[in-house]
């Protein structure tokens, strides 16, 4: 066989430069067989043997033989070793000029081989580039979009996987295919060829890496692709091919537009089928598609159209079926249920109607399961939506009175970021009534697990959250109690500092509070006032041209109201705030400016 081959060789460079077609096909076919046998061995003889220089001028169209000089070339490219001297032994023009042929085997085996060396080759790809070769398939492509025949279909199949091989993981590329109006291409070829699994296989690998492009959204949502996909899928038995359908139809639902085709097309429906055929089942396959169809589902409720539609007024078979799942005994769903339930609670309406008819004790009862050893996503999910649901002012005292505190209370020990950080949010949403802002400021527990909250500086989210609660039980009860809980459990620095967030409204929210602690209890806060520095930001906080005018107006408001204490008000004569303060006089805020008259009669009269 090797001596074989080396004469083959031999012979070969002998024909390819007289040109004479029957010994050229005798030793083509010699060196197809030896390939055939033993790959990678045939492959080291011919890279060593400088045969594959030859081979370029071989690649002519008015050739019998070209079909099988590029069969040669896309065996040899299954080695990665052999990619670059293909490239470098300048094949890729060649090849891509063969692309117009009209011959059908040239055609498959010049697919075959442009793809094989694009394969995880970035100089390959490089030189299918610079050859102009993508444009050329995809032309290919289009032009026989139509034809059924196998043969067609053969060949299609071929070239979708070669751009699959040119463009796989390389975003530039897929950026240019889709430039080059692939997407609506390979859209058509899924619906006419649905039939055709190693074709749609090929569509569907195709889709899911160009769907994770944000630039290919667009050109997906402007094709039938949520109609295609959804008949596909309904056809399948398979979990394997489930599996890939799933894989396309993620990155793409995360488009709005997208979401409303795909809800359109029936999709939830197959979804809600999928839950209700795996819910019991141990089997690890079962489980993952449950999961990946739940999570699919909670993903189409994310758009604002797609979600209304779904809702339909709190009557619809879709909102039903996902209010079954919190009940469940299954982890997976009640999780997906309750994120669900937070994504129907982005308005107004949604939320009144769900709250009138009974979803935060569902919600409650499903906490309850989950407060020993819980589930941390459940507990995080069931918390979001509780604290979606408290925000329209009609709901909180509904709330408030079905013992959602209460509820949420018990997670107080959670050491978990992500459900500390939900709780804070119920919290902070329920209690604009006084009544029970005034009952939670007093608990000592809460007011302790806020301050230590709000050090934690590894979590932005739950310290700020913290900061606004704190600053909400006062504003809210307006309660010497509360702030005295506050004080004694070291709360007040946490206020001032607050007073700096470079979110206005943290500072705004952190200076109203910190004005009611100095008009309710200034005695008791005085010596926490003074260490933690409020006069001296107070003073930065006017002086700073940046500040915005609520800030300007309640610091002002602030400074007059620690006048009442000898030692903050020494502080005050020491800093000169009359300059600051007179310079407010002339502010182009109405309010600061009037604030600013009277601050300054106030700090003249007590100076």
């Amino acid at each position: 066989m090797a001596d074989n081959l080396s004469d083959t060789l031999k012979k070969l460079k002998i024909t390819a430069v007289d040109r004479t077609e029957d010994s050229l096909e005798g030793c083509l076919d010699c060196l197809l067989q030896a390939l055939a046998q033993n790959n990678l061995e045939t492959s080291e003889k011919i890279q060593g043997s400088g045969i594959l220089q030859l081979f370029a001028s071989l690649l002519i169209p008015q050739s019998s033989c070209t079909a099988k000089v590029a069969n040669v070339i896309a065996e040899v490219a299954k080695n990665e070793f052999m990619r670059t001297p293909c490239v470098d032994a300048g094949l890729i023009s060649p090849l891509v000029q063969l692309l117009h042929s009209k011959d059908q085997e040239v055609l498959l085996q010049t697919g075959r081989a442009l793809g094989n060396i694009c394969y995880d080759s970035h100089e390959g790809r490089s030189a299918v580039d610079q050859a102009g070769g993508a444009q050329v398939v995809i032309d290919r492509l289009r032009s026989l979009c139509s034809r059924t025949d196998p043969a067609s279909e053969k060949l299609l199949t071929v070239f979708c996987g070669m751009l699959m091989n040119y463009s796989n993981e390389n975003d530039s590329l897929q950026a240019q295919l889709i430039n080059m109006g692939v997407i609506p291409t390979l859209v058509k070829l899924l619906g006419i060829h649905c039939q055709n699994s190693a074709l749609t296989e090929m569509c569907l690998v195709a889709f899911g890496n160009l769907a994770e492009l944000e630039s290919s959204k667009e050109q997906f949502a402007s094709t039938n692709i949520a109609e295609e996909l959804v008949k596909l899928f309904k056809k399948q038995i398979e979990h394997d091919k489930k599996e890939m359908i799933f894989e396309v139809l993620a990155p793409l639902a995360e488009n709005d537009a997208i979401k409303l085709q795909l809800v359109e097309a029936g999709l939830v429906e197959c979804l809600l089928e999928i839950v209700q055929q795996k819910v019991d089942s141990d089997k690890e396959d079962d489980i993952a598609e449950l999961k990946t169809a739940s999570d699919l589902m909670v993903l189409l409720l994310l758009g604002d159209e797609s979600m209304q539609k779904l809702f339909e007024g709190g009557k619809g078979n879709v909102f039903q079926r996902v209010l079954s799942w919190i009940p469940s005994n299954n982890h997976q769903l009640q999780l997906a249920g309750a994120l669900a339930i937070a994504n129907f609670a982005r308005n107004d309406g949604n939320c009144i109607h769900m709250v009138d008819n009974g979803i935060v004790e569902k919600l409650m009862d499903l906490l309850d399961r989950h407060v020993e050893d819980g589930n941390v996503t459940v507990q995080h999910a069931a918390l979001s939506a509780l604290r979606n649901l408290a925000i329209p002012v009609v709901n909180k005292a509904k709330m408030l009175s079905a013992g959602v505190t209460e509820a949420v209370l018990k997670f107080l020990k959670s050491e978990m970021p992500p459900v500390q950080f939900k709780l804070l949010g119920t919290l902070r949403m329920l209690i604009d009534a006084q009544e029970a802002a005034e009952q939670l400021g007093k608990n000592v527990k809460l007011v302790e697990r806020l301050v230590e909250w709000c050090e934690a500086k590894d979590h932005a989210g739950v310290m700020g959250e913290s900061n606004r609660l704190l600053s909400a039980l006062i504003r809210h009860s307006k309660s010497k109690d509360v702030i005295k809980t506050i004080v004694q459990s070291g709360g007040i620095k946490h206020l001032v500092t607050m007073a700096t967030s470079e979110h206005v409204i943290m500072q705004n929210e952190a200076l109203v509070a910190l004005a009611l602690i100095a008009a309710l209890e200034l005695v008791t806060a005085e010596k926490d006032l003074e260490s933690a520095k409020l006069v001296q930001i107070l003073h930065r906080l006017l002086a700073d041209d940046r500040s915005a005018p609520e800030i300007k107006y309640n610091s002002m408001v602030l400074i007059c109201a620690l006048m009442g204490s000898e030692s903050l008000h020494k502080e005050v004569q020491d800093l000169s705030f009359l300059d600051v303060v007179s310079k407010l006089r002339s502010h182009e805020n109405k309010s600061v400016a009037q604030q600013a008259s009277l601050t300054e009669q106030r700090l003249t009269v007590e100076s």
